[in-house]
């Protein structure tokens, strides 16, 4: 029987990421997907890749279990409202990928101008001179009704699914830290460069590359 989030679950992940956005609740319903198919992580024991650095990582962040610091939440940016997850223990998986629309819909500034014309006016607006009160009211209208649609709709409607693009990734591995000869900081050897003759940390070595 498919198990959907919960409004108590909802309110905590907005909690969580601090504001409800479309984003957001496109998250919360690729996790949604993604709890029914292969079930919350255990540890390691399911995998999400995600392709964007979206608000909708925070949802699938805080409601699968999978997090970046216990190396089960890893980041590919491909600028693509994509999510991949994997279960370890028999390789089910399962990529989630966001249809076009699924982002627009809502209200209109005018009979001419779509639902995500309206997104795209006032987002540019919002970064260049700033909105009027009559536009503010429509930009979170428009939000919040959106998500409403986006929790309301079919998966089919939100998602493509899809076969992933990779094999299940690699458990996180604990590598062994050396000193960077320039600032003397502890740096994982996996991430230190060669400059010179000298062991360095990234920024380090980009600094000295620079000169």
């Amino acid at each position: 029987m498919f198990k959907k989030v919960t409004h108590e679950e909802i309110e905590k992940t907005k909690a969580f990421h601090g504001h409800w956005c479309p984003g957001l609740a496109i998250g919360i319903r690729a996790a949604e997907f993604a709890l029914n198919e292969l079930g919350k992580a255990s540890d390691e024991e399911i995998v999400a890749v995600v392709e964007t650095d979206s608000c909708a990582v925070d949802a699938i962040q805080f409601l699968t279990g999978c997090t970046y610091g216990k190396g089960n939440l890893i980041h590919k940016d491909y600028g693509k409202n994509a999510f991949t997850f994997y279960r370890r223990r028999d390789g089910k998986a399962i990529r989630l990928v966001a249809r076009p629309r699924a982002f627009s819909g809502g209200n209109t500034l005018s009979k001419s101008q779509g639902p995500t014309d309206l997104i795209e006016t006032l987002r540019k607006k919002i970064q260049t001179e700033g909105l009027t009160e009559e536009e503010q009211r429509l930009w979170e209208e428009n939000r919040l009704e959106r998500c409403n649609q986006i929790m309301e709709a079919s998966f089919e409607d939100l998602f493509e699914v899809k076969v992933p693009l990779d094999p299940p990734p690699k458990k996180a591995r604990i590598h062994q830290s050396l000193i960077c000869e320039s600032c003397k900081e502890s740096v994982m050897e996996t991430r230190t460069r060669r400059f010179e003759g000298q062991i360095l940390c990234i920024p380090c070595f980009e600094k000295l590359e620079k000169r």
